[in-house]
């Protein structure tokens, strides 16, 4: 059992572990040591696979419609994101497809996406709005979030992503479209009770600090945690300004300086590392890793997975690029998608790590050692999950 809780993977040789009727853990150490009055309703033999706390991918784009593959050939023959973007291509060509979908088509679609995760042991995914970027578009994009632990075994957590582009029908007109979101979509879809947390995109091609602050303080009124898409294409500052309001996470952080990693480690803010968008739009500035280490700054990892910059549906695979290409140890990569990402959801109280009091949302590996979690791509060792008993 590798528990993640303290610090390596906090491994447990032939382990057992004892659960409620409410799904909580009430013992876990060496089998020979089981409390004697324990006597179990039914028992799981594992027969020498590894359980590890359920994954969690806590940064998604998973309802969308439409594809964005010829933007990725155009980025092959050179053509920056930015310029993309600017054509009216990027987030607004994934608008313009979302408008037009209806719930049933975006459901049927998140479903099947949302499904590879699970089956790769995922337990909770984080599912943001975004593409929607008007207030019927937004809802229903949340509702459908909110419609896929019904169809498969995860817990949902949403995200009121409204702050993610400027809409056509705001064109010029950023303040516009910020004043619109805090006076009349936040407060709408928070009272509609879709929203688990804020985001925005601070960004040279998104949203400036000042108007992401607006937003944040909107937020705070309606006691909302935050987050923020910071620090991916330039430093704008983003951590900083998140950090100030208690964020649960900054996600992405290329461009991530010292003050804003100073910033985050007093914060408790999380960083959420996302290769799979460093990867697919070829970076070279990696996320100042050893900064974050040196200020124990915990570290996420998720997929981000969306229809432009990261169409990846493998945490796994997220995993082995953390450890590749950003110089990860598997033991904190494994952190990365549990104990941290619970953190980064605001929810390490409930799950994350193998610990008495906590959820039993558990993965079950056919593994020799947890390092053959992020060693291959395209080999799928996951066994089983166990949620809800």
């Amino acid at each position: 059992m590798a528990t993640m809780a303290g610090s390596g993977y906090g491994t447990i040789e032939n382990a057992a572990l004892l659960v409620d009727l409410e799904n909580k853990i009430t013992w876990l150490g060496p089998d020979k040591a089981i409390p004697v009055e324990a006597d179990p309703e039914q028992e799981l033999d594992c027969h020498q696979r590894w359980i590890t706390p359920g994954l969690i991918d806590c940064h998604t784009h998973l309802v969308y419609a439409g594809n964005r593959s010829d933007e990725f050939e155009q980025r092959l023959q050179g053509i920056s994101y930015a310029d993309i973007a600017r054509r009216g291509g990027g987030i607004q060509s994934t608008v313009r497809s979302t408008r037009e979908a209806d719930f049933e088509m975006l459901l049927d679609a998140t479903v099947q996406r949302a499904s590879i995760l699970v089956g790769e042991g995922v337990t909770r995914i984080e599912i943001k709005s975004g593409y929607g970027l008007d207030l019927d578009s937004e809802r229903r994009m949340l509702q459908v979030a909110r419609a896929v632990s019904g169809h498969l075994p995860v817990k949902v957590h949403t995200t009121f992503l409204g702050a993610h582009a400027l809409p056509l029908e705001f064109s010029g007109d950023p303040d516009g479209y910020i004043e619109h979101i805090c006076t009349s979509m936040l407060p709408a879809l928070a009272a509609d009770g879709l929203i688990d947390a804020v985001d925005g995109f601070c960004e040279s091609i998104g949203f400036s600090t000042m108007e992401i602050e607006r937003l944040f303080r909107r937020a705070q009124q309606l006691n909302l945690p935050v987050k923020l898409h910071a620090e991916q294409l330039s430093n704008q500052h983003g951590a900083e300004l998140v950090a100030r309001y208690k964020g649960l996470s900054a996600d992405h952080l290329e461009y991530l300086d010292e003050p804003g990693i100073r910033a985050m480690a007093a914060a408790g803010t999380v960083a959420t590392l996302l290769p799979g968008a460093f990867y697919y739009l070829n970076e070279t500035r990696l996320p100042p890793i050893a900064g974050l280490r040196e200020h124990a700054v915990p570290m996420a990892i998720a997929t981000d997975h969306n229809p432009g910059t990261s169409p990846v549906l493998s945490l796994l695979t997220c995993m082995n690029m953390g450890c590749v290409l950003f110089g990860l140890r598997p033991d904190e990569a494994l952190a990365g998608v549990t104990r941290h990402a619970a953190k980064a959801l605001g929810v390490d109280h409930l799950c994350g790590t193998l610990q008495p009091g906590k959820l039993a949302e558990l993965a079950i590996w056919n593994i020799d050692q947890p390092v053959d979690l992020v060693y291959s791509i395209g080999q799928n060792p996951c066994d089983s999950t166990i949620q809800k008993g």
